[in-house]
């Protein structure tokens, strides 16, 4: 079976939580000997890094602000995440330098554009007072990154649709939190200008 619908998958899942989908894959492959998991991400070591980070992002993704904080960075690391775990996978399945390159794009790609629609619905959320609002996106995004990455493991182009729908689903979402995304960004303008006046000048 093509492996395309796997690094689709893993792409989209890279780009809302990355350490989420290396931690699945790897204790997949490890456990479930599955065959399309690289023996790379069912290393020890890999698997005890991925799961260190992905306790730090399970926290830092359910406080208001920080969770933004946390995306701005990670905009370089997810994208990194998944383009590496789709050459891994192409790699692994057919040994082609092309196809992992290929794949490196794709699964990149695709983490990226998660991301940003990850990032853009925070922001939206980040504008309303109460904290609960962070916590039920997170969790409800950790839920839904190993339930589909798992469900790839066993049938990969119905998570790959699924995957679809989801980022076609997070775009429009976005769009319908534009103004609120606004308001995010004039919040962080005013704080940092009150920071700025509160430095006594020298």
């Amino acid at each position: 079976m093509s492996v395309i619908p796997l690094i689709f998958t893993s792409g989209w899942a890279s780009g809302i939580n990355a350490y989420a989908v290396v931690l699945v894959l790897g204790l997949f492959g490890r456990f479930g000997h599955e065959a399309a998991v690289p023996p790379t991400l069912e290393r020890w070591d890999v698997l005890l890094v991925a799961g260190a980070l992905f306790l730090c992002e399970f926290v830092a993704d359910k406080i208001p602000y920080v969770d933004s904080f946390w995306d701005a960075v990670h905009t370089f690391v997810r994208p990194v995440v998944g383009g590496a775990i789709g050459t891994l996978m192409a790699h692994h399945a057919h040994g082609s330098l092309t196809e992992a390159v290929t794949a490196a794009a794709g699964g990149g790609g695709t983490a990226l554009a998660s991301h940003l629609i990850k990032a853009g619905i925070r922001m939206g959320a980040n504008t309303s007072p109460e904290p609960f609002s962070n916590i039920v996106l997170s969790m409800g995004e950790d839920l839904v990154v190993a339930g589909v990455v798992s469900l790839a493991m066993v049938h990969p182009l119905p998570a790959a649709l699924i995957a679809a729908v989801l980022l076609a689903v997070g775009v429009l979402t976005v769009v319908f939190l534009v103004s609120r995304i606004r308001r995010y960004r004039q919040l962080r303008r005013e704080r940092r200008a009150a920071r700025s006046a509160a430095v006594p000048s020298t």
